[in-house]
């Protein structure tokens, strides 16, 4: 069963089309990658699953897009949405304050008020995103001194502290060493397996060959191509890219 159903998706920037009629079902419990050239529409179409986009002057929206069968865009709350949808940005962005208000931010926010219910969380949350040993004894310092791969596993411990149904991850790799790039992909697996719908954008070939479960090709707005499983092979995935980026 899908969990998210996009439907004739056309987004504009001003009078710019950055998305053309995407159609997409989304399988639940399942990693599914966006992969294609810079500037295709990959990061466009995942900010639009939460309604990111929303934050973007002149951008407008014509399709639907469906989670659980409800229309995102027409009478579901955003703030629950993006409970329900949870986003980790391309570039880790802590909020600047402690480690430990970072993760318990989103729980203050949907009414979690008790100190040993939100203790419990953020320990959880940290020790999911494989960062609890590293930063138990500092939870009240800055988030912002912690290093890039820090950050961003801190980030992705804030995303899961509200428990969400599906987890956008945007370029979650980029710009951080190889000892945290592997933990990040773990973390990714892991969540896969425990039920969650996870939704990665990528420029990187073979980490989406050794992930997901579904990879869609984008190219200028489109989506040109799509493959499940045992489909998933590297030669195919060069191909499609090249077809649809010419």
């Amino acid at each position: 069963m899908s969990k998210l159903s996009i439907k004739n998706l056309d987004l504009y920037y001003g009078d710019f089309k950055a998305l053309k009629n995407v159609n997409l079902e989304i399988e639940a419990n399942k990693i599914t990658a966006f992969i294609g050239p810079s500037g295709c529409g990959k990061s466009t179409l995942l900010k639009s699953i939460n309604r990111m986009n929303d934050l973007v002057e002149g951008c407008r929206i014509n399709g639907e897009i469906l989670l659980d069968g409800q229309n995102i865009f027409k009478g579901m709350d955003v703030n629950l949405l993006r409970k329900r949808v949870g986003m980790v940005f391309q570039k880790p962005n802590p909020f600047p304050m402690s480690i430990y208000d970072n993760i318990a931010y989103g729980p203050r926010t949907h009414g979690i008020r008790s100190k040993a219910k939100l203790d419990d969380i953020v320990e959880k949350s940290l020790r999911n995103a494989a960062i609890w040993e590293e930063c138990k004894d500092r939870l009240k310092k800055s988030a912002l001194g912690m290093s890039g791969g820090q950050q961003q596993r801190l980030c992705i411990a804030r995303a899961l502290a509200v428990q969400p149904e599906v987890l956008l991850m945007d370029e979650p790799s980029r710009g951080i060493d190889i000892g945290a790039k592997t933990e990040v992909f773990d973390i990714i697996n892991q969540y896969a397996d425990r039920g969650l719908s996870i939704i990665c954008v990528s420029s990187e070939l073979k980490e989406m060959l050794a992930i997901a479960n579904r990879v869609v090709v984008l190219s200028n707005g489109i989506k040109t191509a799509e493959f499940t499983d045992d489909e998933i092979t590297e030669d195919n995935l060069v191909l499609a890219s090249y077809k649809g980026h010419h």
